[in-house]
């Protein structure tokens, strides 16, 4: 007896394959967008270290990036070698880093909130952030001295505001709209402090706490960066660990606890990732706005809503918008350079308002 199946396939049966080329087709999309991001990043990165006072081309800048990891194959002068290494490459790295961690934080924080405009500056660590440096810049006092008196605030009072939103979580299993709105009322007050302690402030230290409070890249030095670098990697394996459950979360609550998710535990830890990596950047760089809020959501546009894709590439398209904006803050004025936090604001609000008003054409 003839098997009719196999001579005349159903249509089910070409369904699957269609499937099966469509889920290919988009897999090799959203690799390739992460592949041009991190060339891109690279061709930005190397553009950054040759601009400057001292420029160079391109290829002198990694020339002297690479010499100094294979002594003897680059021909690099000493004045490059010694801006490279001691001048910009520190800068250019913390960008990388900051960026990175930034656009992460906010990534996941928008997934487990189900609110595309969170972020964890939404639930008040850069308030909290800002009312510490000003305590260590007006007052003098803080709870580490010397040069890491401002950071160590920063640091301390940025992780006040997560510990309310988890005590939160813990005792009220609050929903994400509470979270949100708490985070609001603690940024509202953190604010409201600062803002009193500049007002019986001399006038230079208000600046300085003003200046802090926009971001910059100033300040970066070898010393911070495995700081960063540490909290970084720490936090982006655990996201990518529990990403399978932030995808099943987005279905609901309900659905994935059905499906065997703790929801409030891993509410718990992605918001604690998310603000240590966040409060560990502005602890060192200020609040450098937007890249966590935009990052995301050019992202989203290309990989779609899987987590674990959407992370690694909302990172490098975060790390990569935080160089451009910081060589835009070194060169627009040259030889003044503009805080990095202004342009990211500056650059970042059309280009948000742009995404969301294509995001409503298609949508109609």
């Amino acid at each position: 007896m003839v098997d009719k199946d196999r001579i005349n396939p159903s249509k089910d049966s070409f369904d699957i394959n269609d499937e099966k080329k469509r889920y290919r087709n988009i897999l090799f999309k959203r690799i390739l967008f992460m592949g041009i991001c991190a060339v891109l990043l690279f061709i930005v990165a190397g553009i950054s270290l040759a601009l400057g006072s001292a420029s160079m081309s391109f290829l002198d800048a990694y020339a002297a990036v690479f010499n100094r990891f294979f002594p003897g194959y680059f021909n690099v002068s000493d004045l490059a070698n010694n801006v490279v290494w001691n001048l910009r490459l520190p800068r250019i790295i913390l960008a990388i880093l900051a960026g990175a961690a930034l656009a992460m934080s906010g990534a996941t924080t928008q997934a487990i909130l189900r609110n595309p405009l969170a972020t964890p500056y939404t639930l008040g660590i850069s308030a909290g952030a800002g009312l510490g440096a000003a305590i260590g810049i007006i007052l003098g006092t803080g709870f580490i001295g010397g040069q890491l008196l401002i950071i160590g605030n920063a640091f301390v009072f940025s992780l006040i505001p997560v510990t309310v939103v988890l005590l939160l979580i813990r005792r009220h299993s609050a929903a994400p709209e509470v979270i949100i709105l708490a985070g609001v009322a603690i940024m509202y007050i953190f604010s409201a402090c600062t803002t009193l302690l500049q007002y019986f402030a001399e006038t230079n230290a208000v600046a300085a706490v003003v200046f802090w409070t926009v971001g910059d890249l100033s300040r970066a030095a070898w010393w911070q960066l495995p700081y960063i670098l540490g909290v970084f990697l720490l936090c982006f394996a655990i996201n990518l660990r529990l990403s399978w459950d932030l995808n099943i979360m987005k279905m609901g609550d309900d659905t994935a606890k059905s499906l065997g998710v703790e929801v409030n535990r891993v509410r718990k830890i992605y918001l604690m990732t998310a603000c240590l990596t966040a409060a560990t950047v502005v602890s060192f760089t200020g609040a450098i706005g937007f890249i966590c809020l935009v990052s995301p959501h050019i992202c989203r546009r290309v990989i779609g809503g899987d987590e674990r894709l959407l992370m690694i590439s909302s990172c490098l398209v975060g790390a990569m918008l935080l160089i451009v904006a910081d060589i835009v803050a070194r060169r627009l004025l040259a030889p003044i350079i503009l805080p990095v936090g202004a342009i990211t604001a500056f650059l970042g609000g059309p280009l948000l308002l742009y995404l969301l008003i294509r995001r409503k054409r298609i949508a109609n």
